[in-house]
């Protein structure tokens, strides 16, 4: 157990670091003097008036040799101030602070300094005990009890300082609560860092370098203080040790803050509030985490925020979400993941982003093995509906939506945009395909605006692929097309009381596609899917004629807009763009924290790392930025290349193509028309009016479907989008 030692009364405040880890040449300031980069600050030390002032003013000092000053200096800012080892101010005048209307004076008043560096025009007061920080100028910090920095300080970086044993490293278990998927938590880590590190577990040569690259990209040596940058706001807090923060940083009513880099600054500050209890993380730019929110072995990406009570643990958490009032565990989360509400659990998942998750929802509320080494892995635009419960382990394709049910055995889901039901009565799970496309269509045309509008960062290091028509979805369309189409044979063949086992996939494939796309096709015949659900019971696919040519109609204006951008931006005719795009492309992709990068690019970018090509992290971001620069066109010869798959062909010609414009136009009247429709229907509503005595009132709290700015957006897009179809049309 922990004892309490006793010391020599001088040794306060010195010997910060053994002397076992200074190099020849080092004492226990060199990383201080490092780390404060003014080397020619001209400190001095006091003058006898002013020791005389300060004592005569309650100060007391172990040596006041040791106290250093910067000119202009006035010694009536201090006052019932002890000060131990070497501290060091910077400029103390008779002037205020303000900030949110709190005014302070600078200096120092009732607190205990313990070999500090305090930079200009700082305010402290009632800090009663601040050890071991370099303190940046014009900074408050008020009524805080406990604010010191040890000298084996990681700052949430999951490395070891010299003489340290490997099991005090500090490790995120995500994705799995048994600890398969550890990975070591850095600060400046993105989702897609996170997600090459966890998901590849058996290339042994790629997760030794990651464990190298972490602990070489920090400085190991011991003696490095913690910091709070310029201008930053501390105040009522309680205990705060081995925190690193940026400037602008704003901290207010906090129980705890330990082992953490909070970063923050002028255009990206950050914000800490009431209750919260932060330990073993790092906090991402412009991150708001308030009242008694509790997070532990944590990473919180740019722009995120935790707020009522959250608890976020062994998880990361990607750019531009929201958790607020409910328990999250052992997850890798990809950006704009929302979860709001007190009674949701989310535990041991992979979610790629985009997602929602309800009231009541619990993915992963219980394992069906033997320890608790389940997973959950869903696509982008997830969406559990009210209380629902997910048990592990399961896989949903992109953007599926769970209606309100307790889902009793383990699912994998193939069909993307689709809605997934329990039907209890009929003791059967049902699916149906494109759910989004044909009855929510504002919902789903929303999706990229939505989360473009807020993407706040102004440092886009994880770069994102918001639009939910991407590669990614469109091969999962293809796949499920290709389902559809047999499982339809077979529904046809035992209807007909036909054989089913001399028919491979490829001949029942094309059977389903002539029953599909037949202009009398019907839904006649149960559709059964299969390897749906681990259970005896039947899987029913609903509506598949209208899913299957939904799916058809996603996949063309998918290829046909890209491909109209194409030509937008570079210019040139059809044929250019043929010439131009009809190279191999890429048919299988990855979702690397929310960019989408082709899957043999990331098994090279995975080599590299592991040959020692790439370095550092650093050397490693710059690559995906690269990758990035690449997407644009990697993503339209996915396009050239999905469009002729639809239209059965090897290369486009320009009847082709001026007809599939002419298809994509009527698509994207139909977008228009049904984002207004589908939103009409909440104007339309009887019992959504029955709140309101008369119409005026409910158009005065709503507006009309005629005023939603949205609604205006697609009418403007679907506007422009026919005049640059009709000008390509002309180009040939």
């Amino acid at each position: 157990m922990d004892t309490v030692s006793v010391l020599p009364g001088e040794s306060i405040g010195y010997d910060f670091v053994p002397a076992a880890y200074l190099a020849p040449g080092e004492d226990e300031y060199s990383r201080r003097n490092q780390q404060v980069g003014k080397p020619a600050l001209p400190w001095r030390r006091l003058r006898p008036h002013e020791v005389e002032q300060l004592v005569k003013n309650g100060n007391t000092s172990n040596n006041w040799e040791n106290l250093l000053v910067t000119d202009p200096f006035d010694p009536g800012q201090i006052r019932n101030t002890e000060f131990f080892g070497l501290v060091r101010l910077g400029r103390v005048r008779n002037v205020v602070l303000e900030h949110h209307d709190l005014q302070v004076p600078v200096g120092i008043t009732s607190s205990r300094i313990i070999a500090c560096d305090i930079g200009d025009d700082a305010a402290i007061h009632n800090v009663r005990y601040m050890a071991h920080y370099i303190i940046g100028d014009q900074c408050i910090l008020v009524n805080i009890d406990e604010m010191h920095t040890t000298n084996h300080a990681k700052f949430g970086n999951g490395i070891l300082k010299d003489g340290e044993e490997e099991k005090v490293r500090v490790w995120l278990d995500v994705m799995n609560e048994a600890g398969g998927r550890r990975i070591l938590p850095f600060d400046g880590m993105i989702g897609a860092d996170a997600y090459l590190w966890a998901k590849y577990r058996d290339d042994l040569p790629l997760q030794k370098r990651l464990k190298a690259i972490t602990q070489n990209g920090f400085d190991s040596r011991r003696g490095f203080y913690g910091t709070v940058g310029a201008e930053s706001v501390i105040k009522s807090c309680r205990i705060i040790k081995d925190v690193k923060i940026g400037s602008h940083c704003y901290i207010k009513g906090a129980n705890k803050l330990k082992n953490l880099t909070l970063n923050s600054d002028a255009e990206e500050p950050s914000q800490i509030g009431e209750g919260v209890e932060l330990v073993n993380g790092v906090v991402g730019y412009g991150c708001h985490i308030f009242y008694g929110v509790k997070a532990v072995r944590f990473i919180l990406a740019d722009n995120s925020h935790l707020k009522y009570g959250a608890r976020l643990i062994n998880s990361f958490l990607g750019e531009n979400s929201t958790i607020s009032c409910c328990e999250v565990l052992n997850n890798l989360i990809f950006p704009a993941h929302e979860q709001h509400h007190n009674n949701s659990f989310l535990v041991a998942s992979v979610v790629m982003g985009q997602s929602n998750m309800a009231a009541g929802v619990t993915i992963g509320s219980n394992h069906n093995s033997r320890a608790n080494d389940n997973e959950i892995q869903a696509g982008r635009g997830f969406w559990p509906g009210l209380c629902t419960s997910v048990k592990h382990s399961c896989r949903f394709a992109s953007f599926v939506l769970l209606a309100k049910a307790d889902y009793p055995a383990e699912l994998d889901i193939p069909l993307p945009f689709s809605l997934l039901s329990n039907n209890a009565s009929k003791d059967q799970l049902e699916i149906l395909p494109a759910f989004w496309w044909l009855y929510n269509m504002y919902a789903l045309a929303r999706n990229a605006w939505k989360f473009q509008n807020r993407d706040k960062r102004l440092k886009k290091i994880q770069n994102v692929e918001f639009d939910c028509l991407a590669p990614d979805t469109a091969e999962e369309l293809l796949a499920a097309r290709r389902l559809l189409e047999v499982w339809t044979a077979k529904a046809h063949l035992r209807t007909s009381r036909l054989s089913i086992k001399d028919k491979h996939d490829d001949q029942l494939a094309a059977l389903g596609r002539e029953l599909l796309t037949a202009k009398d096709a019907t839904n006649a015949a149960e559709v059964l899917g299969e390897n749906i659900e681990k259970s005896s019971r039947k899987t029913v696919i609903l509506k598949p004629t209208e899913g299957y040519r939904a799916y058809g109609q996603m996949l063309l204006y998918y290829s046909v807009k890209n491909l109209i951008d194409c030509l937008r931006t570079g210019g040139g005719s059809f044929s250019d763009m043929r010439r131009q795009l009809s190279g191999q492309a890429h048919s299988q992709w990855t979702n690397l924290g929310g960019q989408l990068i082709p899957t043999t690019e990331v098994d090279r970018l995975r080599k590299e790392i592991a040959d020692g090509a790439l370095a550092t992290w650093q050397q490693i971001h710059a690559r995906y930025q690269d990758l990035w620069k690449q997407y644009p066109l990697q993503k339209q010869k996915h396009a050239y290349h999905t469009l002729c798959r639809m239209l059965l062909t090897d290369e486009l010609t320009v009847e082709q193509w001026h007809l599939s414009i002419e298809s994509a136009t009527a698509i994207q009247d139909y977008i228009c028309r049904q984002v207004y429709q589908s939103r009409r229907k909440d104007f339309d509503n009887p019992f959504r009016q029955a709140t309101y005595l008369t119409p005026d009132e409910m158009t005065a709290t709503l507006g009309t479907i005629d005023t939603d700015p949205f609604i205006a957006l697609v009418q403007e897009q679907t506007r422009q989008f026919k005049e640059t179809a009709e000008e390509i049309k002309r180009r040939g």
